[in-house]
């Protein structure tokens, strides 16, 4: 095909970086030739001259290209058009989305992610599947330009009743984006009621957290009802979802979280499901587990799912101090045969560390732990092993002997 315009040349370090370790990022220190256009598809070239693909181009990033393909093609309507079937057919292989919800999700929800960027070959590219709508995220300025046919293509393929994007996030300001909360086809309510392994709840699309809810914890909270038993903490518990599979399974649960709105949500998302055997209490959630200690109180499962600790590289040190914490007190905590689930969703505190961190916080608590299992993200948010920044999410279950 006839070259495009647009062209990046790039050192002999990155390409390395995509021709030999196949990961989609290239920095902009790495950049020997920057494109003349304005953000958008670009074609790349080594310092050779060599072509190794299309990429996306945000003039303003650090992260200067995410490529798309190893070889130059058009960037329009068809190739979103693929990619994005692509996806969809991972998560939703049957014709029917609800039919299919139930045979590839385990446990079997209505609201998963659709679309996980860099892991579905569509680099800053995220979507939602909130029963019969979805919730776009469009996160580099080289994306941005192919809004018109992402949008094309999604209705397509997932025919969703409406579309939200959900731009209201400080990565678009650093790409010189608008930030803002748009509807970009039919109608998106304040609020979409799903279901999950049994448990329905609340989401908030125009408002909520990340897309709405937190969908990267599907899996675990499951895993968290089969472990629950006796009185259970959840800590850092938001609206409620890990609460909720450990009262359904029958365990008298207090449930932490500092801030009353979350809170409320939450007792909403209880009484939708008529469970009355949870306490919910606002409390700082350090606070709390450092008074419980005190107390001598117990608890038969505890689960730690912090907001991130770590968003910057330089804080990874005071993150793992606050991980420690929480994680010496829950382990205090714990009855014996007691069950620890424990999260972190900062990437920067990697799945190493997080583990030396747990077997420091174990030595400090004079408790024998015992390692039952690692755990990930939810499978609709799938891990590329070359791609380390798509597995972000990183959790033990541990046991008191």
């Amino acid at each position: 095909m006839t070259r495009p315009t647009a062209i990046a040349r790039v050192s002999r370090r990155g390409a390395a970086r995509w021709t030999l370790a196949m990961h989609p990022w290239i920095y902009r220190t790495d950049l020997l030739e920057t494109p003349a256009d304005e953000a958008g598809a670009v074609e790349v070239i080594d310092h050779g001259g060599r072509s190794i693909g299309m990429a996306l181009y945000s003039p303003l990033s650090t992260i200067a290209l995410r490529m798309l393909t190893r070889r130059p093609r058009a960037i329009g309507a068809e190739f979103w058009r693929e990619r994005v079937a692509k996806a969809v057919a991972f998560r939703e292989p049957a014709a029917s989305a609800a039919a299919a919800a139930s045979a590839t999700l385990a446990p079997a929800a209505t609201a998963y992610r659709l679309i996980h960027a860099e892991a579905d070959g569509l680099p800053s590219l995220f979507a939602d599947r909130y029963g019969p709508y979805v919730v776009l995220q469009l996160l580099s300025a080289g994306l941005e330009p192919f809004r018109g046919n992402i949008v094309d293509a999604i209705r397509e393929t997932a025919r969703p009743a409406g579309i939200l994007a959900r731009h209201d996030t400080a990565v678009r300001a650093l790409e010189g984006l608008d930030q803002d909360v748009a509807l970009l086809h039919g109608e998106v309510p304040e609020t979409v009621e799903v279901a999950e392994n049994g448990i329905r709840y609340l989401a908030a699309p125009w408002t909520g957290q990340k897309t709405g809810a937190f969908l990267d914890q599907r899996e675990n909270r499951a895993r968290a009802g089969q472990l629950a038993r006796g009185h259970a903490l959840d800590c850092f518990s938001f609206h409620g979802s890990f609460a909720l599979h450990l009262a359904r399974a029958g365990a008298r649960v207090t449930a932490v979280d500092s801030s009353a709105d979350a809170l409320a949500r939450a007792r909403e998302n209880a009484a939708l499901n008529g469970l009355g055997a949870i306490d919910f209490i606002e409390a700082n959630a350090f606070d709390f587990l450092r008074d419980r200690e005190a107390e001598g109180a117990r608890y038969d499962v505890i689960v730690l799912d912090p907001p991130a600790f770590a968003k910057r590289r330089d804080a990874i040190e005071a993150a793992i101090r606050g991980y420690k914490e929480i994680n010496l007190r829950a382990m205090k905590l714990l009855a014996p045969g007691g069950h620890l689930l424990t999260f972190s969703c900062s990437w920067h505190v990697g799945r190493d560390r997080f583990r030396a961190m747990l077997e420091d916080a174990a030595a400090d608590s004079g408790r024998l732990m015992r390692w039952v299992e690692w755990r990930g993200q939810a499978a609709c948010h799938p891990e590329i092993v070359q791609i380390p920044e798509s597995a972000y999410l990183k959790g033990a279950v541990l046991q008191a002997v």
